[in-house]
């Protein structure tokens, strides 16, 4: 038995088939190639459209299937993950209306707090765990205020991954852990929060039909099976945004437990069963996927825009046609704290870290006679790290703490000076497993159809591939860093 897994990020989209039996993946590719293009008509603004996921999406199912040669068959379910907060509209007839509004785009910052003002901070808190802040709701209020011809002609908004569904199935379906990510969903009623449909002024009948996230939510459709080589009927039985399932993908259910991930952004996502919330919404609460009325289990979420993309940014920049191993072989001949050069990597739009300020990438304390390109990579990498430490100090506030942090040995997990200035600054130990989004994605669909009856039984096969301890013996060293480097974000914070 296989299960097919499909992740939908904002550079690009990936599919996976695993045999259920043992873990193994059996086939995997992405599209495209190169980086997806993110549209900004505006300085703040990101827009995708979804059509430019489906066919990506389609191409990479296409080359799953056609190299694995596997009886479609035999695959029992499909799993999806995909990239939180965006928004998509659709017609009744289906038909996208305009380019989704993804998650780094902030346009629509200043209604969010207007909201939190006008309902009351606390009111906001206790009920959707943040402030309505530059979530999917917001993004959708601006576009009733500012598109007033496309409001009139929804039908139905979706999560991007509710969008993947809509292809597959023809069903349009949400659930509510996706819900609780746009602020549409209320914890102290366990329903689509009234409140804030209503002061939004949002019709109801917007809200499609909410299923579990582990369930049969629909069935490949015939004209699908005819475009990828899957097979009419396979079940669609998990879908959860890209942070949830990350934490999914390392199994990462309970409470105390971490998950981190350093791709185009960086995510630290803590599991807790307290209704926890920051009071200025610098992290942010949402249902995990595994959440039920019944079971607490809440998601802690520390979200940076600017990670992986800073250091994509440097290498295209600087990289001088250098690969990317080659950039940290020149980075680790730089002592701890880049010879006094400090990067602030908040140059991607507005982060909540920050109180959903734009303060811009900031690069200090370069000396053109002493400072070279090394010095650079270093600073930016340091730079991404103390981005994250900064946050966890907030998550500690809230009570989630980080004594051991699991991720996938991906993106910037493959840098030794990433994992071993991470490990250094927040003391914790990092695990690095064999795992991504889209096999994630995968053994959720085998939770979700009940081929696992659990989810240790669905994680049997996860391997650990390294322990990075913290170095005590330079602790020092990383402290005096990330010193200097928080002395520049609080004097740029300030001005």
């Amino acid at each position: 038995m296989y299960f097919l897994g499909l992740d939908l990020g904002s550079s690009s989209v990936k599919a996976s088939l695993v045999n259920g039996e043992n873990g193994d993946i059996v086939a995997s590719d992405f599209y495209p190639k190169r980086e997806m293009e993110i549209t900004a008509h505006k300085a703040g603004w990101a827009e995708q459209h979804p059509d430019m996921w489906w066919e990506n999406m389609k191409m990479a199912i296409k080359s799953v299937m056609d190299s694995s040669k596997i009886d479609p068959k035999s695959i029992d379910a499909i799993g999806i993950s995909y990239q939180m907060h965006g928004l998509v509209v659709v017609d009744k007839n289906n038909n996208v209306l305009r380019p989704s509004i993804i998650w780094c785009d902030s346009r629509a910052t200043g209604i969010g707090d207007k909201a939190f003002d006008s309902l009351g901070g606390e009111r906001c808190l206790s009920s959707l765990l943040n402030s309505p802040g530059n979530f999917t709701a917001s993004k959708l209020k601006w576009v009733k205020d500012n598109e007033p011809e496309v409001y009139a002609k929804i039908d139905k908004i979706m999560l991007p991954g509710d969008f993947i569904a809509m292809k597959l199935t023809d069903d349009v379906r949400t659930t509510a852990s996706g819900l609780s990510e746009g602020m549409f969903w209320d914890f102290k009623t366990n329903n689509v929060s009234k409140m804030l449909m209503e002061h939004y002024g949002f019709e109801q009948s917007f809200i499609p039909e909410i299923v579990p996230t582990f369930s049969v939510q629909g069935q490949v459709s015939a004209s699908v099976a005819a475009e990828t080589g899957l097979s009419e009927g396979i079940k669609v039985t998990y879908r959860g945004g890209d942070q949830p399932n990350n934490a999914l993908s390392l199994n990462v259910l309970n409470p105390g437990e971490i998950a981190t991930t350093a791709g185009t952004s960086g995510v630290v996502y803590g599991v807790s069963e307290e209704v926890k919330y920051d009071p200025y919404s610098r992290v942010n609460t949402f249902a995990h996927v595994n959440h039920s009325a019944e079971q607490n289990r809440l998601g802690v979420l520390l979200c940076i825009n600017g990670t992986g993309i800073l250091n994509s940014w440097m290498h295209k920049l600087a990289g001088d046609g250098l690969s990317y191993k080659e950039m940290d072989e020149m980075a680790a001949a730089i002592g701890i704290g880049s010879e006094g050069v400090s990067i602030l990597p908040f140059g991607n739009g507005a982060e909540r870290v920050l109180r959903n300020k734009n303060i811009g990438s900031q690069i200090s304390g370069v000396n053109f006679n002493t400072h070279n390109k090394a010095h650079l990579f270093r600073a930016a990498q340091e730079g991404i790290v103390f981005s994250f430490n900064y946050g966890m100090e907030i998550m500690k506030e809230i009570g989630i703490s980080a004594n051991v942090i699991r991720a996938g040995k991906a993106n910037m997990f493959l840098s030794p000076i990433f994992r071993d200035t991470l490990a250094g600054i927040s003391g914790a130990s990092i695990e690095l497993y064999n795992t991504d989004g889209s096999v994630g994605a995968a053994r959720g669909a085998g939770v979700g159809s009940g081929y696992y009856k659990s989810f240790s039984e669905a994680f049997g096969s996860l391997t650990k591939l390294a322990t990075i301890e913290p170095d005590l013996a330079k602790k020092a060293q990383y402290e005096e860093a990330y010193g200097n480097w928080k002395g520049l974000l609080d004097s740029v914070i300030s001005q």
